[in-house]
């Protein structure tokens, strides 16, 4: 029997800001732009539900300075219901909602508590006997460990950790608060409520050290379930995780392996039955997808003969199936010619020499450097939404130009082939 439960959330990034989701085709705005917002009520909701004894946020609520003051009430609004609950709640504040970024504020329920920002602080709930540890971000930018100056346990009591870090650092994420696992063991601790990193990972199971993720994601970079951990403490003061989704829209990668595809209406079938699987298993969240084709069949010089055609056949089929509850976000076809009489016969000419130099440019990281130096003009021109740092170009690694070369490659290809055959 459990002794008490606690939430431990983090990043939640309270509306968010989503750039220019008017250019995608039948974006749901509406519904990504609320989708922080929607998500922050399930983790109220599951609170209340599970009748838990507190919930920690372990850094980034807001995005960075508020917009306006109904960010901050809509955040109270969702505070008063867990304060009608008992339930009180413990933030810590991290780079992006750090003290010196926020110049908005309005003051927050009485159970709602931040944590100092100068040095670390603990609070006790002694009729749990349960010791939080914690400090926030004073300033965007902390590269120190921030956990080094926290207390030992408090002997008697369930002590908790709560830290805004990138740990021993994570791809994707600013190398925030470094620490090391075992300066976090030698606390004491029972349990590291972390911050910062948006995907979900448990790092050590005893102590538990757990990063939750963020609650809903905002990108395709952010894809999978999004949630929140359900912390249980039993009699003997032993702690238990369970992830629990709160996401309201979920980002999806699919990739469709189209090898033998005779036409481009097999390869749209495959894509329908890779769909319905996913949806089967969503949790009833509706789906954000991008998606891959890939694979050697006859189907490509369908595909690319005329890709914007083929791209809304996809679209249309996911409508078909989710009646709304799938949006395809982008499709990718890096589909090969099926023929080797074919190829053959391109080699033989201009067109093969073509291949042979793009095949050779992408596997020369020099080339590949001096190629996205020769294109820094038209970048600087592009738009910002297509600079975004989350899908946008960059032209300075050289893995991103390989994988637009490959995209490249089977376009040009079907295309020339369309113009020589006469089609």
């Amino acid at each position: 029997m459990r002794l008490f439960s606690f939430i431990h959330a983090a990043d939640i990034h309270l509306d968010s800001p989503l750039i220019r989701l008017e250019r995608y085709e039948g974006a749901p705005v509406e519904e990504l732009r609320q989708a922080t917002r929607r998500a922050l009520e399930n983790l109220v909701g599951l609170a209340i539900a599970e009748e838990v004894a507190f919930v920690l946020i372990a850094g980034d609520l807001y995005d960075g300075d508020w917009k306006d003051y109904n960010t901050g009430l809509y955040f109270t609004s969702q505070m008063t219901k867990l304060r009608e609950a008992g339930i009180p709640v413990f933030i810590i504040n991290g780079n992006h909602d750090a003290a010196n970024k926020i110049t908005k504020a309005l003051r927050p329920p009485e159970t709602v508590r931040f944590f100092s920002t100068d040095k670390p602080e603990t609070l006790n709930l002694d009729d749990l006997g349960v010791a939080i540890h914690g400090q926030g971000f004073a300033r965007q930018a902390i590269y120190k460990d921030l956990s080094a100056s926290y207390p030992s346990a408090l002997p008697g009591y369930f002590n908790i950790g709560m830290l805004h870090t990138c740990a021993t650092g994570r791809e994707g994420h600013e190398s925030y608060a470094p620490c090391k696992i075992d300066g976090l063991l030698s606390k004491g601790y029972q349990y590291w409520a972390l911050g910062h990193v948006h995907q979900q990972e448990v790092i050590c199971e005893d102590p538990m050290i757990v990063f939750p993720g963020n609650i809903q994601g905002r990108h395709i970079r952010e894809a999978g379930p999004k949630g929140c951990m359900l912390v249980t403490v039993d009699d003997s003061g032993l702690a238990g995780a369970d992830f629990r989704p709160l996401d309201v829209i979920r980002w999806l990668s699919c990739d469709v392996d189209a090898s033998g595809a005779a036409n481009g209406y097999d390869v749209v079938d495959r894509i329908y039955e890779r769909l319905e699987d996913h949806l089967q298993q969503s949790d009833d969240v509706p789906l954000a997808v991008r998606i891959e084709v890939s694979g050697t069949c006859r189907a490509h010089n369908e595909l690319m003969a005329d890709p914007e055609r083929w791209r809304n056949e996809i679209r249309s089929a996911a409508i078909d199936l989710g009646g709304g509850r799938v949006w395809i976000e982008k499709v990718t076809v890096l589909t090969k010619l099926l023929s080797q009489s074919e190829a053959g016969k391109l080699a033989e000419g201009p067109v093969g020499e073509l291949v042979s130099l793009l095949d050779e440019i992408r596997s020369d990281p020099g080339r590949l450097r001096k190629l996205g130096e020769s294109l820094d003009d038209l970048l600087k021109k592009l738009p910002r939404e297509v600079k975004h740092p989350h899908d946008g170009t960059a032209l300075e690694e050289s893995e991103w130009l390989a994988k637009m070369l490959e995209g490249v490659r089977p376009l040009l290809l079907g295309r020339l082939m369309s113009k020589g055959s006469g089609a």
